[in-house]
């Protein structure tokens, strides 16, 4: 059979679409419209031909080539579904798609084209004959790598897959309103795919960056340092939910393996559970038996019950005060529902928490609520992840049961060692018990597991900081403000960072981007950087002192000013309160003006502090 190559085009027109294959880009009305790249090279093979039969065998040979390991007939029905919902195409009565049954594919409309200039016959043949010579070093070469590499190996011929991202969900309703769900099952398969122990999974706060990207796949994989990607969409309607997943070796865009899988939305976990355990057979991952047990887990879900979760999280995760009152709604509504729902409650329990450390609650309002909600789950559920990370952090911050927070973060992270949450907190909380070492070590792993999370690489500065690798975390947070330039708390930690080093001017600079994204006025900030100038580092102390707001703050000026009577009374305020922060007063340059006084010693001393 005689194959024809796609013809090489600046752009192919068709209808309101514009399709340029050699960028990889399609647009409609101007506007860029999401492919991933093998359905994209389909689309530009089927309307390089309008009007002609392009056969299945044809589009495997130009497509997918010599790739004997893969599911071709999935992969293929796959990239057409993804083709006909990018062009909002009906196989049912197509306008740009037809399905020839049994046979292949016809691209129904003409379409403009401006094919580049064709190389002169000789040079064509000269140019040929080098690339023989060349394709010949290259095969031999990647055949050798692949043996080395494990690519060809008994029972499968699949790439080795040891991590693995899974990107955004694309919501194929039609109705932005069900992002929430798209958003909702994204976060779930990470989590249930983050309980195989063999398996690195990046987190949803990483991933969550390339929602609607239009980067290459081989540079995300790059940047998160994965070996194979998901992408999927979903659909939900009429009590069914259909998740359509696409397993992709990431460095090469090759196509591995694809699926649909649907359930009822009341087994819409069963249905992650299930599409977890396909992947890790599809990438030859032998599951331990205590892995094999947790996908095994769990029950129906209410399905009302479920889409009030799923709203829940989306606006935890916008992460503000009138988000977080939200969330605990939506939360509440999905308790009413089915009161067995754990994951609910964990939910109920993190936002109460973080509305007391924010301040957005006093502590008598938020922790009793976060304390009913967190006993509650683990009295449902035990054996979730998140439960043990909540107590840990319970523990930690309130109980200053610093025994049970270390237990309860261990088993947090031995149910699942891909929770990033848990892993960044316990490198926190291991500085604070002067474990620096062990800080940096888990610290570094937070960050490999989510790379693209300003919270994890602020922990990576921190733990750095508080270890006295002061190059390091200079660096280290320098790297976060290029992630994220406009999160207040990027400024403030390497402010810290700087004050360390007797960088006061640095610091300054600091403060002010820190003070301005908080929505400080200007008069405000200038004042602050007047005390500075005319007092230096002492004066901005005194003008910090004078505007705190909590004794804690206060605190902390005092301590710095050598006001050590002052200090100690407004540490004693926050012993009463239970204030979070004072597990802070273990380590740090901050405090050291006050280690040598009995009184600090005696707060330590009630605290547990290890000695």
């Amino acid at each position: 059979m005689t194959v024809r190559r796609l013809t090489r085009t600046a752009a192919i027109r068709f209808d309101e679409f514009e399709l340029d294959p050699e960028k990889g880009e399609l647009r409609k009305n101007g506007h860029p419209v999401r492919l991933a790249p093998q359905p994209m090279k389909v689309l530009a093979l089927l309307a390089s031909r309008p009007g002609e039969l392009v056969t299945r065998e044809e589009i495997r040979e130009q497509i997918w080539g010599g790739e004997t390991f893969v599911d071709f007939e999935q992969g293929l029905n796959h990239c057409i579904n993804q083709v006909r919902a990018a062009l909002g195409d009906d196989s049912a009565a197509a306008r740009f798609v037809e399905t020839v049954p049994r046979r292949g594919y016809r691209f129904l409309l003409e379409a403009a084209r401006s094919e580049e200039e064709s190389p002169a016959p000789a040079s064509r043949w000269r140019r040929r004959a080098g690339v023989v010579g060349i394709g010949a070093f290259v095969l031999v070469a990647g055949i050798l790598t692949a043996l080395y590499s494990g690519w060809f190996r008994p029972g499968g011929m699949i790439p080795p897959v040891r991590s693995i991202a899974v990107l955004p969900i694309e919501n194929l309703s039609g109705d932005p309103e069900q992002e929430y769900f798209a958003d909702g099952m994204t976060e779930e398969l990470v989590t249930a795919l983050g309980r195989i122990h063999a398996l690195r999974v990046i987190s949803r706060t990483s991933v969550m960056r390339y929602k609607r990207t239009r980067k290459p796949l081989p540079e995300i994989a790059r940047e998160l340092k994965v070996d194979a990607v998901i992408e999927g969409t979903v659909t939900q309607a009429d009590g069914r939910v259909r998740l359509t997943a696409n397993l992709l070796h990431a460095p090469s865009d090759r196509h591995l393996w694809a699926e649909t899988f649907e359930r009822d939305l009341s087994d819409v976990l069963g249905l992650q559970r299930e599409l977890a355990r396909t992947v890790a057979r599809q990438i030859h991952l032998k599951l331990s038996v205590e892995d094999q047990a947790r996908l095994d887990r769990g029950r129906p879900v209410h399905p009302e019950a479920h889409e009030m979760y799923l709203k829940g999280q989306f606006h935890y995760y916008r992460w503000s005060r009138p988000e977080f009152v939200k969330a605990i709604e939506y939360y509440r509504r999905a308790i009413d529902l089915d009161p067995e729902y754990a994951e609910a409650h964990v939910g109920l329990a993190k936002t109460f928490g973080w509305q007391w450390i924010l301040g957005a609650l006093p502590p008598n309002e938020a922790y009793p609520q976060f304390e009913m909600a967190l006993k509650r789950a683990r009295a449902i559920d035990e054996s979730l992840p998140e439960v043990h990370y909540v107590q840990a952090v319970a523990a930690w911050y309130f109980y200053w049961n610093w025994e049970q927070a270390e237990r309860e973060f261990r088993r947090a992270l031995e149910l699942n060692p891909n929770l990033e949450e848990a892993r960044y907190e316990y490198a926190w909380f291991l500085a604070t018990m002067g474990r620096h070492g062990e800080a940096v070590v888990q610290a570094e792993r937070a960050v490999e597991t989510d790379p693209l999370s300003v919270s994890a690489n602020l922990a990576l500065g921190s733990v750095y900081h508080g270890a006295g690798m002061l190059d390091r975390a200079l660096a280290q947070l320098r790297r976060t403000i290029e992630l994220e330039p406009n999160d207040p708390r990027c400024h403030g930690f390497i402010g810290g960072v700087y004050r360390s080093l007797g960088l006061y001017d640095e610091m300054m600079e600091a403060e002010h981007k820190r003070m301005a994204l908080q929505g400080a006025r200007p008069g405000e900030i200038e004042a602050m950087k007047d005390a500075y100038r005319t007092g230096g580092y002492p004066g901005l102390l005194r003008w910090r002192l004078a505007h705190a707001q909590h004794p804690f703050a206060q605190a902390e000026a005092q301590a710095q000013l050598g006001l050590r009577d002052e200090a100690i009374a407004n540490l004693e305020k926050c012993y009463a309160q239970r204030w979070w922060a004072m597990v802070r007063i273990n380590s740090g340059p901050i405090w050291d003006p006050l280690r040598t006084d009995p009184r600090f010693q005696e707060i330590l001393r009630r605290m547990n502090f290890p000695r």
